[in-house]
């Protein structure tokens, strides 16, 4: 059995669905079969058992009388030989006449019993002396007491053949129809097949397509609703998804090249002054040299911050980050940012105003993400500026007095590498905002930078509750 299911599971699913639908096709046609077989025998039985009743009865006792005189005297009764089924006398004595011309039929037991008075009649088969299948009634014909032929009883036989060739013709018919309907239906369960599976064989080769040639821009054409439809627009839009994530990979790659090679080529011209006047002996100024260190540390400073924003964002967690999610206070993670934005930003006022909420994300990254949104403010605040923060509800509001953003340039804050070309003298990264935006909205919530009314810009962000947690986890 296991061998077959392997055989089975070996062949193509196109000749799986057809042997499948011969099966139940010839188990459909089989179990027809022989119903109407077992059906029609037995109509057929009935009416031969009807038959014999019917010449029983029609039998007259005269006609017995001669069949039983005969056979006793030894002469022949060919005058009463009867057309038709054959007739045969059961005596009282235990002797059995049979019609002229007709082929005697052992006599069973049930029979003597009808004969003798124990039984009122009998019914069954059995081969008469030359093997002949017949169907024998036995009746009493003479009920008298004192009849001549008292407890004699007679035998009706027709041949079985009235019931069996009937039945091995239909069994031939029905088998040669069988045989066609099932050979039709494994044509035709083909032919489904086939035509079925034909969007199925358009993705394997569209898939193999992809795998050979990494072509993320096949799209199968989709016709209808079903369940191959849906399979094809689920290919699409997986197709879609790694395309663009490839761009965006590309992109990626290409910005972060971009923005490395400044730095790093800054950092190596000030490093090849300072190797080649070791090399010559050629001391440079110690304020020139002083100028060049400072410039290589913050050279070195920027490159660890790139590099930090792109582990970042290389991450593949749900928020950003590995972790797992957890209820969080906002309102202290916000708390915390503000002391960090405090230190670099030691000229400034804060004023914050912070009800609680908890929400439900990765701790590190949030706070990342809130730190991110502070600095953002604090790098755009003029001196001796004032930084308002705001937690009501769950949205967060930072606003700054600062130059603000131009609207033009609004769709394109959150932008990966993205920077005014106002801040570009300015130290960052440009992935900051990208990292904020990424974090909020893996957390079912929203962010959007706009013009604050008086000058400066004001950050919102938006993150859903979640349930207060006990008052021993709270942070």
């Amino acid at each position: 059995m296991n061998g077959v299911l392997r055989r089975l599971r070996g062949l193509p699913l196109r000749s799986r669905l057809a042997l499948l639908v011969a099966v139940a096709v010839a188990v459909a046609v089989a179990a027809v079969a022989v119903t109407c077989w077992f059906l029609t025998r037995t109509q057929l039985m009935t009416q031969l058992n009807d038959n014999l009743k019917q010449q029983v009865s029609s039998v007259k006792p005269s006609q017995v009388l001669s069949i039983a005189g005969n056979c006793q005297s030894g002469g022949p009764a060919n005058e009463h030989s009867l057309p038709g089924p054959t007739i045969q006398v059961i005596t009282t004595d235990g002797q059995v006449c049979t019609s002229p011309g007709d082929t005697a039929i052992p006599v069973q037991t049930a029979d003597r019993a009808v004969a003798a008075g124990t039984r009122a009649s009998a019914l069954h088969t059995t081969d008469d002396t030359s093997g002949k299948a017949m169907r024998v009634f036995t009746v009493q014909i003479f009920r008298e007491p004192g009849a001549r032929y008292e407890n004699t009883a007679v035998s009706i036989a027709s041949p079985m053949a009235e019931v069996t060739d009937p039945l091995t013709t239909l069994a031939w018919v029905l088998l040669a129809v069988g045989g066609i309907g099932v050979l039709g239906a494994t044509a035709a369960g083909l032919w489904i097949a086939r035509t079925g599976l034909r969007p199925v064989d358009q993705l394997t080769e569209t898939v193999e397509h992809v795998a050979r040639t990494e072509d993320l821009t096949v799209r199968i054409p989709v016709e209808g609703d079903d369940e191959i439809a849906r399979l094809s627009e689920s290919f699409n839009s997986m197709t879609a998804s790694l395309a663009s994530s490839r761009e965006l990979q590309q992109q990626l790659i290409a910005d972060a090249g971009h923005e490395l090679r400044t730095p790093l080529t800054s950092m190596r011209t000030n490093i090849e002054l300072l190797t080649r006047s070791e090399e010559t002996g050629r001391a440079i100024p110690p304020d020139d040299r002083k100028a060049l260190m400072a410039s290589v540390k913050a050279q070195m400073t920027e490159l660890a911050a790139l590099i930090g924003d792109l582990q970042e964002l290389s991450r593949t967690g749900l928020n950003g980050s590995d972790g797992p999610l957890k209820v969080v206070s906002l309102h202290e993670t916000v708390r915390t940012a503000i002391e960090r934005a405090r230190l670099r930003g030691p000229e400034l006022t804060i004023d914050s105003e912070l009800a609680p909420w908890y929400v439900r994300a990765e701790p590190a990254a949030l706070e990342r993400a809130v730190v991110n949104l502070l600095d953002n403010a604090v790098k755009f605040s003029p001196e001796k500026g004032t930084v308002e923060v705001r937690l009501m509800r769950g949205t967060l509001t930072v606003r700054d007095h600062g130059p603000g953003i131009p609207a033009d340039e609004l769709p394109y804050v959150f932008g990966r590498f993205w920077r005014s070309p106002t801040a570009r003298a300015l130290p960052g990264s440009g992935l900051g905002l990208s990292i904020v935006a990424r974090t909020v909205e893996a957390n079912g919530g929203e962010v959007a930078l706009a013009a604050a009314d008086g000058g400066g810009t004001v950050a919102t962000m938006r993150l859903p509750g979640a349930p207060t947690p006990p008052p021993e986890t709270v942070p």
